[in-house]
């Protein structure tokens, strides 16, 4: 990624209050890019969005991507170069609990943002951001590159195949002919600071931890690609510079995950947070029925490193490292949006940006 290419770049991110929505304005900000937000509230409290006040910072819209007319306005006054768009129902669990307000957020709130670029002339480049569980998961042992199937067994992974095949024809039947480059990326089980979600690994422990409560793990031998906010961010970054350079060699679906070593069990994740947190943190299994989740996941994310010379750079033990350390501080009372701030300029620094 090329911090130079951002400055003064307008960029449009949906989903701008979410945990990934607010480090990303926060970073481009810090890149001197001029950031319009569309969202609905916060979805926690407290929220990282709070927190570093970036209300104060970007000029935002609090609304419902499902809403076409209010996103199209709102699209048409931005006057963006480049569109992000992350707003989602981004939970399994949930989808289970509201399949209809995941399906519609999700498959049509795509369908909208693509739909409000097309009308907008000032737009050339859109990403998609979808999910690792696009995939139609057979709990393989190979890694699931770009070429496989759609798929997903519950709501919330098939909703984002769904997407994925809307921003595809929307590409073909649509945006290519008006020379808007768009891509997908699809990012593994992303940690960091500032995440208070619910029924989400790291926010659950640490809630836990924190109180003196011993966390209850669902499914501690699920293998997931964890990595730290950073890479994907850095992987959206960088693939929207390339789709400004060369749309038609860049568009298409990319893979964003971790190096095959630090696909981890949940377990492993669980004992590494209780070990930095100390103070007596524990966890149990919880042994009451749950609704079906996928227990092996990988991604092949060669095609990134090879064409965008991409590389996830955050090892899950730094991440873990970081993670904590974010908590512990902001527990002590410290500046968020300074917190936050240095520790992307530290990534920076330490890829020789």
């Amino acid at each position: 990624m090329n911090p130079v290419f951002w400055k003064d770049k307008s960029v449009f991110v949906t989903g701008h209050t979410g945990f990934k929505g607010s480090w990303l304005c926060l970073w481009l900000q810090m890149l001197g890019a001029k950031v319009t937000g569309y969202a609905l509230g916060p979805p926690t409290k407290p929220s990282l969005f709070e927190l570093a006040r970036l209300a104060r910072s970007t000029r935002a819209t609090t609304a419902d991507v499902r809403n076409l007319t209010r996103l199209k306005t709102v699209l048409l006054r931005a006057k963006p170069d480049i569109v992000i768009h992350l707003a989602a129902q981004s939970l399994v669990r949930e989808s289970y609990v509201d399949p209809p307000g995941t399906y519609s957020t999700n498959v049509m709130g795509t369908v909208n943002i693509l739909e409000a670029a097309r009308t907008a002339r000032s737009v050339r480049v859109v990403v998609i951001v979808t999910s690792d569980k696009c995939y139609e998961n057979r709990e393989a042992h190979s890694a699931y590159h770009e070429g496989d199937p759609m798929g997903g067994y519950d709501p919330y992974s098939s909703s984002k195949g769904c997407a994925e095949l809307v921003t595809a024809a929307y590409r073909r039947s649509f945006l290519s002919e008006t020379g808007v480059a768009v891509a997908s990326a699809r990012a593994g089980n992303v940690i960091g600071g500032g995440d208070w979600g619910m029924d989400r690994l790291v926010p659950d422990a640490l809630r836990a931890f924190a109180a003196g409560r011993k966390l209850r793990v669902r499914n501690p031998s699920a293998v997931r690609p964890w990595q730290h906010v950073f890479d994907p961010l850095n992987g959206y970054l960088t693939l929207a510079e390339r789709l400004w350079e060369d749309g038609p060699s860049y568009s298409g679906g990319w893979n964003f995950g971790p190096a095959d070593a630090e696909n981890r069990a949940v377990s492993w994740v669980v004992e590494g947070l209780a070990r930095r947190w100390g103070k007596n943190a524990k966890w149990e299994v919880d042994r009451a029925p749950q609704p079906h989740e996928a227990g092996l996941l990988r991604l092949d994310c060669s095609k990134a490193r090879t064409e965008l010379k991409w590389q996830p750079s955050v090892a899950l033990e730094a991440a873990l490292d970081s993670v904590v350390e974010w908590y512990l501080r902001y527990s002590r009372g410290e500046n968020v949006r300074k917190l936050t701030e240095e520790q992307i300029a530290r990534f920076q620094s330490s890829e020789g940006r």
